[in-house]
């Protein structure tokens, strides 16, 4: 018997040995596991108060903002009352009434004043419902902060404030107080002083909410005023703050509230809840790791890739790679879409051929040399360089290349990396630039042209006035009787006098119309400005062999302009059309058409059926060899001529004698040929 319990005793106390084993590996199981949920409950309490606190603070934000919000609002709403005292006009005698019922009506002014141009107070009024805080000695034309207000207000056209200034008041103590400045149209100021402990009560107040505490503070911290309850004890202290930038001044709307420590019963049950269901599904989780992981790192891979790829084809930036060989490995969208070829193509050529689709062929034997430089270890410069490249449809265009060494991860150098940038755009940028300088140059000679034409009718009159009083003393010497020859010699002495006359009034106006002073218009029949000018015209157009043609509907109205400007006008259009009749090419008719209707439109004036009544149109035709585009797009010009003898001023003061009368120059191609200029004027 005792050998068989001896037999048997190792037997059982190995099976007690693996018992006690397999019991300790459980119950360490299950202390590791009480561990992890003991820390995932005591995670979820503390994510679950963090995120409450994160409500409170996200819900005090919204306060705040809508604080501010509603402040800015009757801000605004403040200003506009005031400003809409002046809609009636502004009197003394009224203005004391019209004050009184805007102090009534807003109890966070203080007092206001209607202050002249120079700051001097003209009247004031101090609000009803508090005794009398500001003293009137100290509202002079020199206080500071309003001084500061209404400087503001000038500059801007607009209402302003001042920063805010303590105002002691009798007793100890004082108020916070910020003045608003609004400019006065017929000039002068209207200047409202703001309580701010007011204007917290009156625009802010309603918005509060119990257990906030709502404050205006300098951007520096500084407190200058509070309203709401007092902080409870065993509370915690959430703050928002938010800047008001007002025109001329700036305020900080700074809200406290007060919080107790969050509810701590239903996040520990949330947390056990959450606990439970995390230990019951521990399992899985382990199990599932290793499939989680390389699900993972597969999506992860994949999710970078598609990444670059989105990158690669949303950047504006051709990007192209190629290797040691120079063979093009990699191209962008927006490189295929710069060049004009898909990267099929490019690739492709680029492996049977040494020269690549987008060359030029006359620059490709100088992008072979560089292409063997950089293959051959010559570095790039780092600013970069620019280059031509040829689309698929055979336009070129420049573009900014820059080159780098393409480094693989065990730092090796495996061929070379390039960006390119489209540059024309820049180019054109750069072409109107150039443009507005030469367009400054010219208004400079303008400039020079107006001072010289000003010096020229100066110096003129006086022998014009001497050409005019020689005419009339010939004219009383020959008489009025005169016969025979001396009655010619008459009629000639008396045109001089008339063209005497005829230069001084064109040269008054030329000073008059270089000094840009307005000039006195006059009611004048449309037939009467064509005589005018037919003389002149029928002296040259003899020369030249020009046929003229005046054609005049019928019953028209007369025009208001200043005749001796349209004059010039007419002379001058007229001139330049028989100019452009008189080339050896133009073996044809040469017929000069002066013609004067009702306007059938007046553009940029968005005319109506009224205004076809209000306009005359006169229009001078030829039948020269017409305008080319390129002369069409700087006709109008200054200096721009295509005459040898030519300034370039005709055309560019012709425009600006039309467009001062309110109407406007144009001109397009006659039929059969040549070029017709029509210009506009108001009827009387």
């Amino acid at each position: 018997m005792q050998d068989v319990l001896t037999a048997a005793s190792p037997r059982w106390a190995l099976l007690a040995f693996a018992r006690l084993r397999s019991l300790w590996k459980r119950w360490f199981l299950w202390l590791i596991l009480a561990v992890l949920v003991s820390v995932l409950l005591i995670t979820v309490v503390w994510l679950a108060g963090r995120h409450e606190v994160e409500q409170v603070q996200a819900a005090l934000d919204r306060d705040t903002a809508d604080a501010v919000s509603d402040l800015r609002i009757g801000l605004q709403r403040n200003a506009q009352s005031l400003r809409a005292t002046q809609a009636s006009g502004l009197d003394r005698t009224h203005w004391p009434e019209a004050a009184a019922t805007l102090l009534r009506e807003h109890r966070e002014w203080l007092r206001l004043e209607w202050r002249d141009a120079a700051l001097r107070p003209l009247e004031a009024a101090n609000t009803p419902y508090r005794m009398r805080l500001i003293d009137e000695e100290s509202r002079g034309a020199d206080q500071t902060d309003v001084a500061l207000a209404c400087t503001a207000a000038r500059k801007l056209g607009a209402p302003a404030y001042s920063p805010s200034h303590f105002v002691p008041v009798l007793g100890g103590g004082g108020v916070e107080v910020m003045e608003l400045c609004v400019p006065i149209d017929a000039g002068g100021f209207l200047v409202a002083s703001y309580s701010l402990r007011d204007t917290l009560i009156e625009l802010v107040g309603p918005t509060l909410t119990r257990g906030q505490e709502v404050a205006f503070t300098e951007t520096d911290g500084t407190r200058l005023v509070a309203l709401g309850t007092s902080r409870r004890t065993g509370t915690r202290v959430f703050t928002s703050q938010q800047l008001i930038d007002l025109p001329g001044a700036a305020l900080m709307l700074r809200v406290d509230g007060w919080r107790a420590a969050p509810d701590l019963f239903p996040n520990v049950l949330t947390a056990l809840v959450t606990g439970i269901s995390i230990a019951l599904v521990s399992v899985l989780v382990l199990l599932a790791r290793d499939t989680r992981r390389r699900l993972r790192a597969e999506r992860d891979l994949a999710d970078a890739l598609a990444f670059r790829k989105a990158m690669e084809d949303s950047v504006i930036t051709g990007l192209r790679a190629r290797d040691l060989q120079g063979r093009i490995t990699y191209v962008n969208p927006a490189f295929c879409e710069m060049v004009g070829f898909s990267p099929e193509e490019l690739m492709a050529d680029s492996g049977e051929s040494p020269e690549v689709p987008y060359w030029p062929t006359e620059l490709a034997h100088e992008y072979q040399q560089r292409q063997a430089r950089r293959l051959a270890g010559g570095m790039p410069p780092r600013e970069g360089f620019e280059s031509v490249f040829m689309r698929k449809d055979g336009t070129r265009f420049p573009v900014l290349i820059f080159e780098a060494p393409l480094i693989n991860a065990h730092r090796v150098q495996t061929g070379w990396m390039s960006a390119f940038i489209d540059i024309s755009e820049q180019r054109r940028i750069e072409e109107l630039s150039r443009a507005s300088q030469e367009r400054l140059q010219a208004s400079a000679r303008l400039a020079t042209v107006g001072e010289m034409a000003s010096l020229l009718s100066h110096e003129l009159t006086q022998p014009l006035a001497a050409i005019a009083s020689y005419a009339t003393g010939s004219l009383n010497m020959l008489g009025p009787h005169a016969k025979g020859e001396q009655a010619e010699v008459a009629m000639a002495v008396r045109r001089i006098a008339e063209q005497a006359d005829r230069a001084g009034q064109v040269i008054r106006s030329v000073h008059d119309f270089v000094r840009r002073r307005d000039r006195t218009r006059e009611a004048v029949a449309p037939q009467a400005l064509i005589d005018a000018v037919l003389p002149l015209v029928r002296l040259q157009a003899r020369k030249l062999g020009v046929i003229i043609e005046v054609v005049l509907e019928d019953r028209l109205p007369q025009a208001m302009c200043d005749r001796t400007l349209v004059e010039q006008v007419l002379l001058n259009l007229a001139r330049n059309a028989m100019q452009a009749m008189d080339t050896p090419d133009n073996a044809g008719e040469r017929v000069l058409r002066l013609r004067v209707a009702r306007a059938v439109a007046v553009g940029g004036t968005g005319a109506g059926a009224e205004d076809v009544r209000r306009w005359l149109e006169f229009s001078v035709a030829d039948l020269g060899s017409g305008i080319s585009e390129e002369v069409a797009s700087r006709l109008f010009t200054p200096f721009f001529t295509t005459r040898a003898d030519g300034m370039g001023l005709g055309l560019s003061l012709c425009r600006t004698v039309v467009e001062q009368h309110g109407g406007v120059l144009m001109f397009e191609p006659n039929q059969p040929r040549g070029t017709v200029f029509r210009f506009t004027l108001p009827a009387a």
